[in-house]
């Protein structure tokens, strides 16, 4: 039964403004390629930002306006790169706080939501179907939010309910979800995910939140560990649970248990830094070596990370690892050869060594010299004689990889061999 808080006629915004953005994103403004969009969304958020920080009602306006506007624009965008969808999905995330605080009556947040909601029926493409899990946020009050899940809930109900064989995808689930969380309806959340047909994180986080709002932190855990599946994503598990124990005041068990899984950046240096910020009481090389153990065969990947924060005697430990990049290292023996001169004469020494049996993606005579220039200008300071080095040097070039005669075609003549 539609509610009467939902049974609000549609009409045109209270103030009329010309936006910039608008006329851009008339349906099919866009080709195929995908840069001229994401450039015009970028525009348009700024655009709706600045407005914010005068009008927020207006802002929220535009909000909606422009997500309304996007998917019929970006119809035949190639989405296959997944860029222009991270740029929707960057935008929902900054449009959306916007619409959820501008301080508007029951009618016009009304409005906005019908409007919006319309705009995600008729999504065709998918971009904007993630407005869904912000829904409870948007309709910012309880008695609103309570009206919503009203309205999804017999649709949600229907589609669990059915036989095994008819089962059938229902669009407002993440919505429904949202708002009962949103409205405190906790117990009736969980009992609701009890009919789910699957155990899908991205219903199950709903639960996950429900209880630790009720205050049972150790039942959300299990919860959580529980909805763990194929095809699930391990590392959002992760981040829940560890953020569970965080706010528990149980870091050391949050760091052993899931800091690994629920911190992994796009580079290795960046889910070293991700740990490090969120557990400054652990030692930063415990860490390193935490990280390092966690990916056999990959040791030396760990390199960068214990150069960058200083920890050049693991790193040197590190560069001996064949999984280190001799590029890398070469560089690092570059930069090095007169602040850390021993550091530098190793890892350029093992940049030679990785060279020597073939390793590196595409290495050139150029990255041959490169390193070991900087191997014969760090050693004189280490105390390391010239002739000592060579005959390193030559060692390496005899134990080369039968394929690899790079180092004796560079370095022969420059070593006595």
């Amino acid at each position: 039964m539609r509610s009467e808080i939902l049974a609000t006629n549609r009409k045109e915004p209270l103030t009329k403004h010309a936006w910039q953005f608008a006329p851009k994103f008339r349906r099919g403004a866009f080709g195929w390629r995908s840069d001229l969009p994401i450039q015009r969304i970028k525009e348009a958020v700024s655009e709706i930002k600045a407005m914010s920080r005068k009008e927020p009602v207006l802002a929220a306006e535009g909000a909606v306006i422009l997500l309304e506007k996007l998917s019929p624009a970006l119809e035949q965008v190639d989405s296959s790169s997944g860029a222009i969808g991270t740029a929707v999905n960057k935008a929902i995330d900054t449009l959306v706080p916007i619409i959820a605080v501008a301080p508007v009556d029951v009618g016009m947040r009304q409005r906005w939501l019908q409007r919006l909601w319309a705009a995600v029926e008729d999504d065709s493409m998918s971009y904007i179907e993630a407005l869904g899990e912000f829904w409870g946020d948007l309709c910012a009050t309880l008695e609103i939010a309570v009206a919503w899940a009203d309205e999804f809930l017999p649709g949600l109900e229907s589609a669990w309910g059915s036989p095994q064989g008819e089962r059938r995808y229902y669009g407002g689930t993440s919505a429904c979800l949202a708002c009962l969380y949103a409205a405190g309806c906790y117990e009736q959340l969980l009992a609701l995910l009890e009919k789910a047909p699957f155990k899908w994180w991205r219903d199950r986080r709903w639960g996950v939140k429900a209880l630790v709002a009720m205050g049972k932190r150790a039942e959300a855990l299990r919860y959580a560990e529980a909805s763990r599946g194929l095809n699930d994503p391990v590392w959002q598990i992760a981040l829940a649970c560890e953020t569970i124990l965080l706010e528990s005041g149980l870091a050391e068990e949050a760091y052993k248990r899931f800091a690994i899984e629920a911190n992994q950046g796009t580079t290795y240096l960046a889910t070293f830094r991700a740990i490090a910020r969120k557990y400054p009481e652990i030692p930063k090389e415990t860490i390193l070596r935490d990280l390092v153990a966690s990916t056999p065969g990959n040791e030396g990947k760990w390199f960068a990370a214990a150069k960058d924060m200083g920890l050049f005697d693991m790193a040197a430990e590190l560069a001996r690892h064949r999984s280190a990049d001799p590029r890398t290292l070469t560089r690092a023996a570059r930069d090095y050869a007169e602040l850390k001169p021993g550091f530098a004469l190793a890892v350029g020494l093992a940049a030679l060594h990785w060279m020597a049996l073939g390793y590196g993606y595409d290495i050139t005579g150029g990255d041959v010299l490169d390193a070991y220039t900087a191997v014969m200008q760090a050693a004189p300071a280490t105390g390391v004689a010239v002739a000592q080095v060579q005959a390193q040097v030559r060692n390496l070039i005899a134990g080369a990889h039968p394929g690899s005669k790079l180092l004796e075609t560079m370095l022969g003549q420059r070593v006595g061999k």
